[in-house]
């Protein structure tokens, strides 16, 4: 098992815009120092986070946008990221650069040396001074940039090591840290970033075969009509993925696929005080629905959010107790 998922990334045409609507409407937290931004990886992108404290919340938001500049320092990734446009469909509201996982080093180099060994397809990304660690792509070659899904099954997976990642010590910590007298409403961390594949059997096929990964459990979500797989983190507090395949074609996951295609689905958050969290969103004008009883969330309510409010992309809100 892995150690939890960086991100719920998102690309769109203006991650500066995207980041406004997310901090104003959501209330999650923005910083210029979680901006990113190098001359010789020309993309922006902002690490936006639930709470301010990545022990408390280690999965971040991640809008962004990768720009039609020289690349010198990943001269691959501009063909990369246009196969991985064409495998998810370029017209396709809500698309991923990759699923970033984060594993200790020492696991990310065996993982290496195992995808290696079996000679399946995979590109490393060379050291730079800004990004001086291995980062792994799965499903690529540098010879052949094509993105395909025989190794992830469709997940368009990245790894990188947690060293670099700076994640405070009090992130390990058995229980997790919580957030201590939390305001209703309050957004308290992201809890499941969902991704919608054809086949459940294929993607977890692959993911046992070549990552020894197997989910948490696999469930039918009987009133959503889709089976989901839950793909866990030995951080219990990270946002899971879930890896979600539509059971009938009129429901929202179902529609989704049918309109759009499999890739990158809801961000979920947990939020303490659900019922004060829709009256916040009514006051600002905010559109969404309000299942008083969804089987995603254990029979317990859920918000999802108008997706015309962020420009296509799935937000969902659950309530915690912590």
């Amino acid at each position: 098992m892995f150690e939890y998922l960086l991100s719920a990334d998102m690309m769109v045409p203006d991650p500066d815009a995207m980041t406004d609507l997310l901090v104003s409407k959501l209330g999650v937290h923005s910083h210029p120092n979680w901006r990113q931004a190098f001359d010789n990886h020309p993309y922006i992108a902002h690490f936006l986070r639930v709470q301010k404290s990545l022990a408390i919340a280690p999965t971040r938001i991640e809008p962004q946008v990768h720009l039609d500049r020289p690349n010198p320092g990943d001269p691959l990734f501009h063909d990369h990221l246009e196969g991985l446009q064409r495998f998810q469909g370029v017209r396709r509201p809500m698309l991923t650069h990759s699923i970033v996982l984060v594993t200790w080093r020492e696991k990310l180099e065996a993982l290496i040396a195992r995808l290696h060994a079996k000679k399946v397809r995979f590109r490393l990304a060379q050291r730079t001074p800004e990004m001086e660690f291995d980062r792994l792509w799965l499903g690529v070659t540098p010879e052949d940039i094509e993105y395909e899904p025989s190794v992830d099954g469709g997940l368009c997976i990245e790894f990188i090591p947690l060293e670099p990642t700076r994640m405070p010590a009090e992130a390990f910590q058995v229980p997790p840290p919580k957030v201590i007298d939390p305001k209703p409403g309050e957004l308290l961390r992201v809890t499941a970033r969902g991704f919608l594949v054809r086949d459940l059997e294929f993607t977890l096929g692959r993911l046992r075969e070549n990552l020894e990964w197997e989910p948490q459990a696999v469930e039918d979500i009987g009133s959503e009509g889709y089976r989901r797989a839950r793909m866990g983190f030995t951080l219990p507090h990270s946002a899971t993925l879930d890896v979600i395949e539509a059971t009938r074609w009129n429901t929202p996951a179902g529609l989704y696929l049918n309109n759009w295609g499999p890739g990158p689905y809801y961000i979920r958050l947990g939020v303490f005080d659900l019922h004060a969290k829709a009256e916040q969103l009514r006051a600002q004008g905010v559109g969404f629905e309000w299942i008083a009883a969804s089987d995603a969330v254990e029979g317990r309510p859920l918000i999802r959010i108008d997706p015309i409010e962020f420009e296509g992309q799935v937000f969902e809100l659950e309530g915690l107790d912590e």
